[in-house]
């Protein structure tokens, strides 16, 4: 088997307690194979699989396989620090009957040699029969995967390939160089497929492939059958929401547009936090631009009224003025992210600004006033 074109790095949707979110996960994975994506990698750092128990992973990976149900690959996410639990994980997802392959990546916070990372990714290979890709990301691991250690790697039989993300061509075009024939090289960054693929890489595995399966799937397409001009002309149009995707730690960006987007809830697991008010702004700004939402329609200023926020999430009572049609307002009903209903109100709506201004001044316990832009 090769693995070849586009693939989705799977975000992990989650309900609001905190729980898997198994219906968003089957209609993504639905959505995902319905737009043409080439295969799925359930369980890999997208899925923020650190947070995962050992029976949340499997169930994922289940989840992943059910909803396909045999019509593209399913490469599953299958790494740890420790080889002994990284062979044990990949045994564990090999039995499996729809798992295709398996993506496993260097060993994190260890920073071992790459002797280390050889006999590392060498046993797991040799402890299951189905294809190993290589998952390469110093940025996140702490080590990189060198291109002779890559070369070494793919005279092992079922290491079929790996997916790097260094963000060094250098480094890729020796892996294209040295690496067997047949062996796959996979570009991790988005922004980084068209070249990989130029100097011989045959894909990529996604994270804006979230959110724009069809364009990725296209564009890798496009490229590899050297119809360039059409490649660039896809990439050129997403460029700026594949960038969006990293604006902070993956998967927040991603999980926020596809939050948008309708297609999750936007929850997420400690250390993973919502992305901060600016970033919302941008990532709002550049999926209207994209065509993934639609462009807000703003009520006429005239018409609108206004509304008075209290918070006390943390330290003293704090009052924000706003006009109802403001995106942080929504008519009294929204809420920022991480602000709880029992810390926090709407007062109004008021029919003048004045009017409004007075009642801030007027709230008991509060503090601290301010208004929004949007006044």
């Amino acid at each position: 088997m090769q693995v070849r074109g586009c693939g989705t790095a799977l975000v992990t949707p989650f309900r609001q307690d905190g729980s898997v979110d198994e219906t968003a996960l089957t209609n993504l994975v639905a959505w995902q194979i319905e737009s043409g994506i080439d295969f799925l990698v359930p369980c890999g750092t997208t899925g923020e699989t650190p947070t995962l128990a050992h029976d949340e992973w499997l169930r994922v990976i289940d989840l992943s396989i059910e909803a396909a149900a045999g019509r593209v690959p399913i490469v599953a996410g299958a790494t740890s620090n420790s080889t002994r639990e990284a062979v044990a994980k990949a045994q564990e997802v090999a039995a499996r009957p729809g798992v295709d392959a398996i993506l496993t990546a260097s060993p994190y916070y260890n920073k071992p040699t790459q002797e280390g990372q050889y006999q590392h990714f060498k046993a797991i290979a040799e402890a299951v029969s189905k294809p190993v890709i290589l998952y390469n990301v110093p940025g996140r691991t702490g080590a990189n995967l060198e291109p002779a250690t890559v070369a070494r790697l793919a005279e092992v039989p079922n290491i079929a390939g790996v997916k790097e993300a260094s963000g060094s061509l250098n480094q890729i075009a020796e892996i294209c160089n040295a690496a067997r024939p047949g062996f796959s090289v996979l570009s991790g960054d988005d922004a980084m497929t068209l070249p990989v693929i130029a100097l011989g890489g045959v894909g990529v595995i996604s994270v804006a492939s979230n959110l724009i399966p069809r364009e990725m799937a296209d564009m890798t397409r496009a490229a590899l059958d050297n119809n360039w001009e059409a490649a660039r002309q896809i990439f050129r149009k997403y460029l700026t929401l594949m960038q969006a995707n990293f604006i902070e730690s993956s998967p927040m960006p991603v999980k926020a547009v596809l939050a948008m987007m309708g297609r999750i809830e936007e929850n997420y697991r400690l250390p993973m936090l919502p992305v901060r008010r600016d970033t919302r702004s941008k990532l709002q700004r550049i999926a209207t631009d994209a065509g993934l939402i639609a462009k807000p329609v703003a009520a006429p200023t005239e018409a609108a009224g206004f509304f008075v926020y209290e918070n006390w999430s943390a330290g003293p009572h704090k009052a924000v003025l706003h006009r109802s049609n403001c995106g942080q307002c929504s008519n009294g009903k929204a809420r920022p992210a991480g602000h709880s209903a029992n810390h926090a109100r709407w007062h109004g709506p008021y029919s003048t600004l004045a009017e409004a201004r007075q009642i801030t001044q007027t709230l008991p316990s509060v503090l601290i006033r301010s208004e929004c832009k949007c006044i």
